[in-house]
């Protein structure tokens, strides 16, 4: 599988490798600008249709990525058997119902039984289900259920908090909604105790989502 790594920069061979069409793109946001009545050849739009093109190779970049590349063996046996927490991790997304940007940030904790995970592959793996046309909803599931089906612990919990440009700029236009998901399994759905801990931790000097 071509993959495309995050940290990289976005050439134009990565972009090939991808699995946008970039011609296809291109010319159906040429005809996408022409249905809006504007000119696709006059100065500032001459080159729009391959930036977008560009764009959403680099904002669907997730559905590039092969799992098991991107843990690398990261995973180790470690006697610890106490909460472990990344919290505030940012992420961007499109949602698939208008292909508008959601953004936000996650949090993710899980109980280890015998096995931890590197530090930096819990941001990349939410990297790689927020770069895909998406609903929120979704997203917090998949994350949790890969780190649960990866490392078997005794329990993992996402919480997921997001303002959604669809609900901002159209429709109902409320500026300062906020949508917050969550997704528990084994000790987090099954322990009170283990829950709330989880969440008054995410909640102790959290700051406020700005766009």
């Amino acid at each position: 599988m071509d993959t495309l790594d995050f940290d990289d920069e976005l050439t134009e061979d990565k972009i090939a490798a991808s699995h946008i069409n970039g011609p296809l793109a291109e010319e159906s946001v040429v005809n996408l600008l022409k249905a809006l009545g504007e000119n696709p050849e006059r100065e500032g739009l001459k080159n729009t249709p391959r930036r977008v093109a560009r764009m959403y190779s680099e904002l669907l970049a997730g559905y590039q990525v092969d799992p098991a590349a991107m843990i690398n063996g990261a995973l180790f046996d470690v006697k610890y058997d106490e909460m472990v927490l990344v919290r505030d991790i940012e992420f961007y997304s499109l949602c698939e119902h208008h292909m508008l940007p959601f953004m936000g940030r996650v949090h993710v904790a899980y109980i280890p039984a015998g096995k931890v995970l590197g530090l930096s592959k819990i941001p990349r793996v939410v990297d790689m289900y927020a770069r895909r046309l998406q609903v929120q909803e979704r997203m917090t599931r998949q994350i949790a259920d890969f780190l649960s089906d990866l490392l078997k612990p005794q329990g993992v919990a996402v919480v997921v908090e997001a303002m959604h440009l669809c609900m901002m700029t159209r429709g109902v236009k409320k500026h300062d909604a906020r949508m917050t998901t969550s997704a528990m399994h084994g000790a987090f759905r099954a322990n009170l105790a283990t829950r709330e801990e989880f969440l008054a931790n995410i909640s102790r000097g959290s700051s406020p989502l700005h766009v």
